[in-house]
């Protein structure tokens, strides 16, 4: 994984995490902050701190539950394409930190392409807070399959919701209600189907270049995913990455039966399944701390190795401003 982030033209598709978590966001909260201090403490030596050069090494050596944040904010996942087209995928909180860093850089795309995967509210928070939605300069493309949504979006930031309306964004919109199989997007190509989760929900595929990575945030998976024809197999076989819905364990998935979410174990099984290259555990129950979810991503592991499939699947925990190539 990459940190630190720059623009230019590339010859890789980039996923930039910058918002990881489900349902609400979650801050560190002080109790957590000093108890990453009080391990910290435990575990340096005297020899740790005789030069800038050993304190940079010991900082090195710790772990990332101690030594970094999983993150707090909600969906939104930042996909840039060879030729530095700009896709988001949902508008939580996360929204906010690819404004601040956008604004930091002074980058103005010609076109910023955002995708919705559905209308809960963790997955539009941070949409009315976006500053470039209120540049006269800028257009944007909003994507979904979903019939209707520029009216879904029109009640979302509606009063007594919302003190100001869609229509107080000064930026171009074009509303595009996907039809069909995919679209041509930059150099890429995006296509999406419908996911087993509350209201209508869908997963998109971006492909270029021969890499395919797959968003499929907010899925509660069923029987029929794990079997390896039709429409779900076509869509997910293979896949260079799959960024997937891993929220609760085993047991809280059956207490929440039909809630639409899926548990790690389940997660890892179907990436299996599909023979999928890296799987990223994504949209954290904002309840678990960091050292939950590092727990969750060792036994994500754990799991893998152990399920006695011929097949060399990578699990990772997507963390929030955490940056991969393809």
């Amino acid at each position: 994984m990459l940190f630190g982030f720059s623009v230019v033209i590339m010859d890789s598709m980039i996923i930039r995490f910058r918002g990881v978590r489900g349902s609400y966001s979650r801050s560190l909260r002080p109790h957590d902050l000093k108890r990453k201090i009080s391990s910290v403490l435990q575990r340096v030596k005297p020899e740790d701190l005789v030069s800038p050069e050993s304190k940079e090494r010991f900082l090195h050596t710790l772990p990332d539950m101690i030594f970094g944040t999983v993150g707090g904010h909600t969906s939104c996942v930042e996909i840039r394409l060879d030729d530095n087209a700009l896709l988001i995928f949902d508008c939580g909180s996360g929204l906010r930190a690819l404004d601040e860093d956008m604004k930091r850089i002074r980058e103005k795309p010609p076109v910023i392409h955002v995708f919705f995967s559905h209308f809960h509210y963790d997955h539009l928070s941070g949409l009315p807070y976006f500053s470039y939605l209120f540049d006269p300069e800028m257009q944007f493309r909003f994507y979904s399959p979903q019939k209707g949504f520029k009216g879904i979006l029109q009640r979302f930031l509606s009063k007594p919701f919302h003190p100001v309306g869609l229509e107080s964004f000064s930026a171009t919109i074009d509303f595009v209600e996907l039809s069909g199989e995919s679209i041509a997007v930059g150099r890429g190509v995006v296509s999406w189907i419908e996911r087993n989760h509350p209201d209508e929900c869908y997963a998109y595929s971006v492909e270029e270049n021969g890499k395919r990575v797959i968003y499929s945030t907010d899925t509660e998976l069923t029987d029929s995913d794990f079997l390896n024809i039709g429409e779900t197999s076509a869509f997910f076989k293979k896949a260079d990455a799959i960024i997937l819905d891993a929220q609760y364990t085993l047991g809280e998935s059956i207490e929440k039966y039909n809630w639409g979410h899926t548990s790690y174990s389940m997660s890892v099984d179907f990436a299996l399944e599909h023979e999928i290259g890296t799987l990223f555990l994504f949209h954290h129950d904002p309840q678990y701390d960091d050292g939950k979810l590092e727990d969750i991503l060792r036994l994500s592991r754990w799991y893998c190795e152990r399920a006695a499939r011929n097949h060399p699947l990578k699990v990772e925990l997507a963390r929030e401003d955490s940056e991969v190539r393809f």
